[in-house]
């Protein structure tokens, strides 16, 4: 596991180091062999770890690593961009089985997170957060963003959302049987990840002004 670990950083971490790699073994490989054919999964490797390795490497970790802390020490803005933002360079340290504590670094474009969605989403310097690590490399770490506080309360806020927007429509139309419906499923999906017995009462009474509208 410590040395798939070890792979995954490399390549999750050094793009362009691991396009050198391929470059030299496929074309030592083509050559040894005299097959020409040997060059042709360069490119496609080459892509795939640049689109999916950071993935790959969130999932490996987060399926077989031990969860742990980490903190965030440095954050230092790039002069290169991604989607219009700059990129950040991060330092951090891990806290290991033992207690004692190992650097570690990542930048925007190479952080693994975890769930894997199409965003990243790192935490603020100086919090601590959780992670996920094989023992033996705790180097590569994959970040546990939304069990993290500052995670757990932008997840709640996305939840909050749609009961915001569901409740303005039945108060600007209470007699509007879509906008009851809208709310009350709003409601619900709320409370199924946080108890609130506010909702839960209000979720009774709009039921009631279902009935009374069909």
């Amino acid at each position: 596991m410590i040395f798939v670990s070890k792979i995954l950083f490399f390549t999750s971490h050094h793009g362009f180091y691991t396009v050198i790699i391929l470059l030299l073994f496929f074309g030592l490989l083509s050559f040894v062999t005299k097959k020409a054919w040997f060059l042709a999964p360069i490119i496609p490797l080459a892509i795939l770890n640049g689109v999916a390795g950071q993935y790959l490497n969130a999932w490996f970790l987060n399926k077989y690593g031990v969860e742990s802390t980490a903190v965030i020490t440095s954050d230092v803005e790039t002069n290169s961009t991604l989607n219009d933002r700059y990129i950040h360079d991060y330092e951090a340290i891990v806290k290991k089985q033992d207690g004692k504590y190992t650097s570690t670094f990542f930048s925007t474009t190479s952080a693994s997170i975890y769930p894997i969605e199409n965003a990243i989403r790192i935490p603020e310097a100086g919090q601590h957060f959780p992670v996920k690590y094989i023992p033996g490399y705790e180097k590569n770490i994959v970040i546990l963003y939304y069990q993290s506080e500052e995670g757990s309360t932008m997840l709640q806020y996305e939840k909050m959302a749609p009961v915001t927007s569901a409740k303005i429509k039945y108060e600007a139309d209470r007699t509007n049987k879509e906008f009851v419906e809208e709310y009350i499923d709003a409601l619900e999906n709320y409370v199924k990840y946080y108890d609130n017995e506010e909702y839960k009462i209000k979720i009774e009474e709009l039921k009631q002004e279902l009935k009374r509208l069909q």
